[in-house]
């Protein structure tokens, strides 16, 4: 009997699943850098300030959940459909500004919001892609490939950080942001040509019975639980679902949230022009972002005692420096400091997914990386809210030390937890 066939190979919807989340994940970058600018139009207070940077932040966090579960059932239609609500969020903040910027924007803050939330849909791809990735590849080699899929997509809001200011500098809002959309909707056709699903999903789709003896010479060895209530279900029954989404809440949900953030605070603190401040953003972004490829590397090698437990140190010792920086070079040291511990356990987080959740991938990657990626959406507005009641932007990082606490207790319980997974699969990563 013929085989049915298996179109695409992992490298390809390596490099098309994070071709699409880097556009998608840029949407973080939609207001943040140009805060400061839309703040002295519409009078905008810290906590609203922050609610603007972060806002994109909602739908990108909350839609993961949802999207990454459908994901069980094949990436690809939720990816698009994704990336489609996000390219209608563009049309319509171009609309908006075509007729009211930059003298009538005082009316339109609800506006604005509602349209972030639209284009932030991209930034949920990320948990669908990276259910396409781990499917594609041996749990055992997953470090390196969900390392460089979530290290070089995170790139887009740093990068964008940059780019859109230096646009708009250069050829005015609107000019800019059309920019962007013809740069997201290139992305979306090209990851609609090309990208291809896993095998498991293809075979379905050809009325085929799917083993995993099937999938396993292409490289997959897990399986989808199925529908996307299941693969839900089934990751939430698993409380480790919940201790990752704690760590994820920190060190993603945190780089999210200091990349939204970050412009308006070297614009409050340090009194950096609005490029520079993209700059200094675009630095920290790439570091907590490349260090995610070697961090994906090294937790296939680490024991997950040591490099969580490092992690967060790093990420406290970090914030510490911020806080008591005696000028914008220390400050800016302390901010890379932050991001390399941020990086490095966004890394190993993700590595650790199918491990606890084996049956589950697509509905804890929701959990996982929806709710944990809404401290991106969270944190911005309380950070706003203490420096606007201390008047110091320095010291709105104290949230992290709390955080760091939380951490700790975690991972004590994770470390626990996995010992019993040891006795069931010796090669786990403890």
């Amino acid at each position: 009997m013929e085989q049915a066939p298996v179109k695409g190979n992992a490298q390809s919807a390596l490099t098309m699943a994070t071709t699409g989340f880097f556009a998608g994940f840029a949407g973080l970058a939609l207001f943040g850098p140009l805060v400061p600018r839309f703040t002295d139009l519409m009078h905008l207070s810290p906590v609203a300030a922050g609610l603007l940077a972060a806002i994109a932040s909602l739908t990108g966090s909350i839609l993961r959940i949802p999207f990454g579960a459908l994901a069980d059932r094949g990436g690809k239609r939720p990816f698009l459909a994704l990336q489609g609500l996000a390219l209608i969020g563009m049309v319509g903040l171009i609309f908006l500004l075509r007729q009211d910027y930059p003298n009538h924007l005082a009316g339109t803050y609800p506006i604005l919001l509602v349209l972030g939330m639209l284009v932030g849909s991209g930034i949920a791809t990320f948990s669908v892609g990276i259910a396409q990735v781990s499917y594609w590849f041996p749990k055992a080699k997953q470090g390196g490939p969900l390392g460089i899929y979530a290290g070089i997509g995170n790139l887009g809001s740093g990068i964008f950080s940059l780019l859109l200011p230096m646009a708009v500098v250069a050829f005015g809002m609107v000019r800019a942001y059309e920019l962007w959309f013809v740069f997201l909707l290139v992305v979306a056709i090209l990851y609609a040509i090309f990208m291809k699903d896993a095998p498991s999903f293809q075979l379905n789709a050809q009325g085929e019975t799917v083993t995993l003896d099937r999938v396993q010479k292409f490289g997959q060895d897990t399986l989808p639980a199925g529908s996307a209530c299941t693969a839900l279900m089934e990751a939430a029954r698993e409380p480790a679902t919940w201790a990752l989404v704690v760590l994820y809440f920190t060190s993603f949900g945190g780089f999210m949230a200091l990349t939204s953030w970050l412009p308006t605070f070297w614009h409050s603190a340090y009194h950096s022009a609005v490029v520079a401040g993209g700059a200094l953003t675009l630095i920290f972004s790439v570091t907590a972002s490349l260090v995610r490829v070697p961090g994906g590397l090294l937790a296939d090698r680490l024991s997950i005692r040591f490099a969580l437990s490092v992690n967060v140190v790093i990420i406290v010792a970090g914030t510490l420096l911020m806080v008591l920086a005696p000028n914008q070079t220390s400050a800016l040291i302390g901010a890379l400091i932050v991001a390399l511990g941020m990086g490095l356990q966004n890394a190993v987080v993700f590595k650790l997914v199918p491990w606890f959740v084996p049956n589950a991938v697509g509905g804890a990657a929701g959990w996982v990386g929806g709710l944990g990626a809404f401290g991106g959406f969270v944190l911005p507005p309380i950070m706003g809210a203490i420096a606007g009641h201390t008047h110091n932007y320095a010291d709105a990082l104290v949230v992290f030390w709390v955080l760091g606490v939380i951490n700790w207790a975690v991972i004590v319980w994770l470390t626990r937890t996995a010992k019993s997974k040891v006795a069931l699969a010796p090669d786990f990563p403890l």
